[in-house]
């Protein structure tokens, strides 16, 4: 097991809390969520057969509306544009048959 200093990682956990708001960021936008809406982002391992080892969770809470959960079977550094755009879709989809 390799030994990590600290050092190394609160680097490394800055990097990743910067990534993340930039996504949220991108999300929130794509997403059009107002003021009272929140949006929680979270790398999960996958146990899905053909999936990466780890995947990004998107929780979706919009004001009087019940939380909504979504996939991205990338990690938070390789969502790509259309990653984005498949989750507004999906979003919007649900939405509309709530």
């Amino acid at each position: 097991m390799a030994f990590v200093s600290l050092k190394a990682w609160r680097s490394r956990s800055a990097e990743r809390a910067a990534l993340a708001g930039r996504l949220k960021g991108e999300i929130s936008a794509a997403l059009a969520l107002g003021e009272d809406d929140a949006l929680h982002l979270n790398e999960l391992a996958c146990p899905d057969p053909g999936c990466p080892d780890m995947e990004t969770v998107v929780l979706v809470m919009r004001a009087a509306e019940p939380t909504r959960a979504f996939r991205i079977r990338q990690t938070m550094d390789r969502v790509e544009p259309e990653d984005v755009a498949r989750l507004v879709e999906e979003e919007r989809a649900q939405r509309a048959t709530a």
